[in-house]
């Protein structure tokens, strides 16, 4: 009786003990994220329905049951049937100069000179001390698409300076103030930039290195300003599902604020940062040599070409159509671009450089031959690459030249760039399909803040070729449409490429860094304008929640 007794004792605890055992003998883990489709954008871009992560990085994906043997997690998410993606990755944006902004005027949208006006007064009145500045205005989106002038800014603000710039930074308006700082007078000219004026008056407006000269002038922001427009931009990137951002054209002095941000746990974004081209940029990178972080990656220097094209700055080979006595200009001269590709060659950095108009493009894909000499890992970028002549395509695959470009850029120009170009040249703008076949890759950003930071009107504006109206009707030069495989690879694992960073991010596979996001909509499957619908229910960098949607 005793031994019966002691025997059910026994098969009594014993699925206590096996269970014990069971979880004593699984692998700890940090995280266990199931229930939901995860598209790893692998080499067979492969999906999973659950993913294990530890000490920021993926441990496993595969099968919620198989997993959940393996692996005892401290933490849990249910995705509950969503959609599971790769961080997004930006290849071409601006997140220092936005999250500056967001302390400025917000000129977007704005649908005349006199809106804009307006928003300068209200801003003014509520920041009552210092300079005005701001940017967005487009005057191809007026009634009156003529470049607005500075009178009524002379007339409103003439002690306090003000300066006012387009939304792609390639053209300012600046008041007399600004200019009279700048020691800006009517005659001035200057090397690949203009300073209008009418008449032996100035206009106010500057293109391109013009707007510098007034930009040089404004005070550089504390430390505490700097770090609190870094982490409101963050935020808004986060929200938006955005983990990695290329920063493009930075001074030292800004990385050196990162870095401090980064060590300090005060920033959280990975950003892959460019460096302008100065001197003393130079000097400050052959001093530290490649910055490479978890979080920072600085190796590339950024080269500007030309202007942009909505201020007709792009350089062309043939005069613009809506204007035939000016085909825009190089903002330097073809031997100081020899001189820099030179330079970062012998050092083994990356060039990336900005090129919008077709003679833009040909003079530095011809610079960057030169140098290459055909099939190579440099990884030397063309930033842009809007405009393209026919006969010049085939140099980007010749020497292994990546074409980064911007997808948002085709559906806000497409209403104008026909008048600038002509039926046949605008044929060559825009050709991310063409461009994709040259390496058989292509990084895609979104400019912002030129263009909105969503990389879901990325994704849109590449696969689909509309605007939020549907317009045009059938897409906009189709041909050069993207597939949604492509576009998620250019938002991910082809954006690391391009930042030489695809062995620790931009797919969702074992030892990459757990940088994912989780989406209500499946962007391989949704309805084409349910993209511009989709939204960011979580944000995860190294594992851990950077944004929940409430």
């Amino acid at each position: 009786m005793i031994k019966n007794i002691k025997i059910k004792k026994i098969l009594a605890v014993l699925p206590v003990l096996l269970l014990f055992l069971s979880c004593s003998q699984k692998m700890k883990a940090d995280l266990f994220v199931y229930n939901g489709t995860i598209y790893t954008v692998d080499s067979s871009f492969s999906t999973a329905e659950a993913m294990v992560v530890a000490d920021g990085k993926i441990l496993e994906t595969g099968k919620r049951a198989d997993l959940e043997k393996k692996y005892d997690a401290k933490e849990k998410i249910d995705a509950q049937g969503k959609f599971i993606y790769p961080g997004f990755i930006d290849a071409h944006a601006h997140f220092t100069g936005y999250g500056l902004s967001l302390q400025t005027v917000n000129l977007m949208g704005t649908n005349s000179w006199d809106e804009v006006i307006e928003k300068v007064k209200v801003f003014a009145a509520e920041n009552p001390e210092g300079w005005i500045t701001g940017r967005g205005w487009d005057q191809n989106d007026w009634a009156t698409k003529d470049f607005p002038t500075n009178l009524k800014l002379n007339e409103l603000f003439p002690e306090r300076p003000v300066l006012l710039r387009r939304v792609d930074g390639h053209a300012a308006i600046a008041n007399q103030k600004a200019l009279d700082l700048a020691g800006i007078k009517a005659g001035d000219t200057l090397t690949g930039g203009e300073i209008e004026e009418m008449e032996g008056t100035l206009t106010g407006l500057l293109i391109d290195n013009a707007v510098g000269l007034v930009a040089a002038k404004i005070p550089n922001t504390t430390d505490e300003q700097f770090k609190k427009a870094l982490q409101a931009a963050e935020q808004n990137c986060f929200a938006m599902g955005l983990t990695t951002i290329d920063d493009c054209g930075l001074g030292f002095t800004s990385v050196d604020r990162i870095k401090k941000l980064h060590e300090n746990g005060d920033l959280k974004m990975r950003l892959y940062v460019m460096l302008s081209d100065d001197k003393e940029n130079y000097n400050y990178l052959e001093k530290t040599g490649i910055i490479k972080t978890d979080r920072l990656n600085v190796r590339s220097i950024k080269v500007y070409a030309d202007g942009a094209l909505g201020s007709r700055g792009a350089c062309l080979l043939h005069p613009y159509t809506d204007k035939p006595d000016w085909s825009g200009f190089l903002l330097s001269t073809p031997a100081h671009f020899d001189s820099i590709a030179n330079y970062i060659s012998q050092k083994g950095w990356q060039m990336c450089t900005h090129a919008i108009g077709d003679s833009g493009n040909r003079t530095m894909l011809n610079i960057y031959a030169k140098y290459l000499k055909g099939k190579n890992d440099l990884r030397w970028r063309i930033e842009h690459a809007q405009v393209v002549n026919e006969t010049d395509f085939n140099l980007f695959g010749t020497n292994s030249i990546i074409p980064s470009v911007q997808p948002t850029h085709a559906t806000s120009d497409m209403y104008w760039a026909g008048d600038r170009l002509g039926t046949d040249r605008v044929k060559g703008a825009y050709a991310y399909k063409k461009l994709l076949q040259q390496n058989g890759w292509i990084p895609l950003g979104t400019d912002f803040p030129v263009e909105d930071i969503s990389p879901f009107k990325t994704f849109f504006a590449a696969v689909v070729r509309k605007d939020a109206k549907a317009f045009p009707n059938g897409g906009y030069q189709m041909e050069n449409a993207l597939t949604r495989e492509e576009t998620l690879r250019g938002m991910t694992i082809w954006a690391a490429m391009a930042n030489f960073e695809e062995k620790e991010k931009g797919s969702l596979e074992k030892g990459k860094f757990a940088d994912f996001v989780i989406l209500d909509k499946d962007l391989m499957k949704a309805p084409d304008m349910d993209l511009l619908t989709v939204k960011v229910l979580m944000t995860v960098i190294n594992g851990e929640k950077v944004h929940e949607k409430k």
